[in-house]
C-alpha cells in the first residue's frame, strides 16, 4: 500500500529496538519498512528507499555466523545509518578496526564530541547496549563522538554514511528522535508526506484496482483493526464487500449480539452473522498447546469464510485486519526478530487458500489504526476498544479448551472491564484481561472448603504492541475486582495479578 510514498528501509538484524526505529521515522511522517537484513540486493533496489538504517542486534560482527547484509549497498548511493550492531557492522565491513569489549557497556552514557557532527547536533546524554568496539573507523570516516571505551559516532558525510553506537531511537538517548529526523531530512532529503490522509487515499486508490468489479468477502471481529480494514474497502468497492462475523464460542460476553448490532445498525456495514461456537469448541476439544489452537482456529476461520464465499457466489477476496506487529512477530529468518508466536491472520494460513488477501492495514501500527478510523469518521467508543486476540479467549485460558472454562472467563472478564470502565482507566490502559489459569487452590466460602480455579489478571500499557509495561492498578480497584470475581463467578477462588512487562513477557499468555 506505500507506492506513492517516499521510504526509510530498516535493515533487521535482531535488535529488540528495531521496532522502535520504525515508530520514530513514522512519527516524523515519513514512511518506513523494516526488512531481514539479508534481503537480496535487488529488491532493496526494487523498493527504491530514500535511505536505509542498519538496526542493532545481538550478535558479534565476528561470530561464524553473524548476520551480514549485502556489502552492494554501500556502493548504492543511498544514504546509510548504521545503530549499534549497524555501526560496527559498518567499521568491518569498510575497514575499520572492530574488537571485543573489555566490558560491556550498557545503560546511560556521557559522550564527548569531538568534531562537529550536524547529525548529533549537541547530543550528549545516550543510551547504550554493546559488546563490541570499534577502535579504528574506516578510511575516509571522521570520528565525532567518543565515550571512555569506545568510538561513539563517526561519519562519512561525502559518502553519506553515518553510525553511532547508541540507541537514538530510545527515550533515554536525550533528542534521539531529533537525530533520525536530521538523518530522513537533512541527509535523505525525505518531504514528510506520510500522513494518516494520504495513507487512506492511497489505499483507497489500490484497493479499487486490486478488486477491479471483483466482490470481497472481509473477516470482521469487532475489534478496531477489523472494523477500520472493513470501512476503508467499503468506501473503496461499497455494496462488493460483504462482512462475515463469526461467533467462535469464543468471544467475550454477549459480544456476538452487541458487535453484530454495532456493525449493521451504527456503522451500516453489510455484515452477516455466523454462529460456529459448535464446530469450533469441538475442533479444539483435547487441544493444549497454543501453537495448535491458533493454528486450527486460523485454518478453521479461512474455512468458514470460504464456506460463506461459496453462499454468496463470486467472492474472489478475503479482508483481514492484519498490523504489522503481527507480520513483525510472525517472521522468523536468522538474525532477525525471532518467531513470538503465529498470529491467525498471518502464521496461521493454510497453505492452500481459495480466496486472494486484501491486508490494508498491514503497514501499520495499533495507534496508527485509531487515526485511521477517528479520519474515517468511526465512533470513538469503537476505536478506543482495548485489543482483543484473534484467536478469542482460546489463548487466554490455559490449557484445555471446555464450555465451563469459556463460561468462567467470560463472566470474570465482564466484571474485569466493567469496574476499570466504572474507575475511568479503560482508555488510559492499552489491554486489559483475565487469564484462566489450570491451576486449583483451596479456599474457604462461608465455611465451607472449595477446590477451585485461579485467574490471573493482566493489565498493560503501550503505544503500539510491541514493547508493554504492567499497569499499577489501584489497590482499591484491584479488592473491588477480586471480591466480585470470586463471589460472583462459581469457579473461581482466588485470583492474582500479572506483574510482567513485554520483554520479557508476552502481552497474551499464548
Amino acid at each position: 500500500m506505500s507506492s506513492k510514498f517516499e521510504t526509510i528501509l530498516i535493515l533487521d538484524f535482531g535488535g529488540q529496538y528495531t521496532q522502535l526505529i520504525g515508530r520514530r521515522i513514522r512519527e516524523a511522517n515519513v514512511y518506513t519498512e523494516i526488512v531481514p537484513f539479508n534481503t537480496p540486493l535487488e529488491k532493496i533496489e526494487a523498493m527504491q528507499p530514500k535511505g536505509l538504517v542498519l538496526s542493532g542486534g545481538p550478535a558479534s560482527v565476528y561470530e561464524t555466523d553473524a548476520p551480514i547484509c549485502d556489502a552492494r549497498i554501500f556502493k548504492l548511493d543511498v544514504p546509510v545509518l548504521g545503530i549499534c550492531y549497524g555501526m560496527q557492522l559498518i567499521g568491518k565491513e569498510l575497514g575499520g578496526r572492530v574488537e571485543p569489549a573489555s566490558h560491556r557497556e550498557y545503560g546511560s552514557r556521557q559522550i564527548e564530541a569531538v568534531q562537529p557532527s550536524s547529525l548529533l547536533n549537541g547530543i550528549r546524554r545516550v543510551w547504550m547496549s554493546h559488546g563490541d568496539r570499534i577502535l579504528e573507523p574506516p578510511p575516509d570516516f571522521d570520528v565525532t563522538a567518543r565515550t571512555e571505551t569506545t568510538i561513539a559516532a563517526m561519519e562519512n558525510p561525502k559518502r553519506k554514511i553515518f553510525g553511532v553506537q547508541f540507541h537514538p531511537e530510545v527515550t533515554h538517548t536525550e533528542n534521539g528522535a531529533g537525530l533520525l529526523r536530521r538523518f530522513v531530512f537533512d541527509v535523505c532529503r525525505c518531504r514528510g508526506d506520510w500522513t494518516i490522509g494520504s495513507f487512506i487515499e492511497n489505499s483507497i486508490d489500490l484497493i479499487r484496482k486490486q478488486v477491479g468489479d471483483g466482490r470481497a468477502l472481509c473477516a470482521i471481529s469487532g475489534g478496531v483493526d477489523s472494523t477500520v480494514a472493513a470501512t476503508l474497502v467499503s468506501q473503496a468497492i461499497g455494496d462488493r464487500l460483504v462482512g462475515v462475523f463469526v461467533d467462535t464460542g469464543l468471544l467475550r460476553k454477549n459480544e456476538f449480539e452487541k458487535v453484530l448490532s454495532m456493525l449493521q445498525n451504527n456503522l451500516h456495514l453489510n455484515v452477516r452473522g455466523v454462529d460456529a461456537s459448535e464446530r469450533f469448541l469441538n475442533m479444539l476439544a483435547g487441544v493444549s498447546d497454543p501453537e495448535r489452537k491458533r493454528k486450527l482456529i486460523g485454518n478453521e476461520f479461512i474455512r468458514v469464510f470460504e464456506d460463506q464465499a461459496e453462499k454468496i457466489g463470486s467472492v474472489d477476496f478475503l479482508v483481514q485486519g492484519t498490523l504489522y506487529p503481527d507480520v513483525i512477530e510472525s517472521v522468523s529468518v536468522k538474525g532477525p526478530s525471532q518467531t513470538i508466536k503465529s498470529h491467525h491472520n498471518v502464521g496461521g494460513l493454510p497453505e492452500r487458500m481459495h480466496l486472494k488477501l486484501i491486508e490494508p492495514l498491514r503497514e501499520l501500527f495499533k495507534d496508527e489504526v485509531r487515526r485511521v478510523g477517528l479520519e474515517l469518521g468511526l465512533p470513538e467508543d469503537m476505536v478506543w476498544r482495548q485489543p482483543f486476540p484473534g484467536p478469542g479467549l482460546a489463548v487466554r485460558i490455559m490449557g484445555e479448551i471446555t464450555p465451563e472454562g469459556v463460561r468462567m472467563l467470560q463472566e470474570a472478564d465482564d466484571i474485569l472491564i466493567s469496574e476499570i470502565k466504572k474507575a475511568g482507566l479503560y482508555r488510559q490502559i492499552w489491554q486489559s484481561f483475565g487469564v484462566l489459569l489450570p491451576v486449583k487452590s483451596v479456599g474457604v466460602m462461608g465455611d465451607i472448603r472449595t477446590y477451585e480455579h485461579t485467574l490471573a489478571i493482566r493489565a498493560v500499557h503501550s503505544n503500539d504492541g510491541m514493547t508493554a509495561d504492567w499497569v499499577r492498578l489501584p489497590y482499591d480497584l484491584m479488592a473491588v475486582i477480586s471480591n466480585r470475581i470470586v463471589n460472583e463467578v462459581k469457579g473461581i477462588n482466588r485470583v492474582v495479578y500479572d506483574i510482567t512487562s513485554k520483554p520479557p513477557a508476552t502481552i497474551e499468555w499464548e
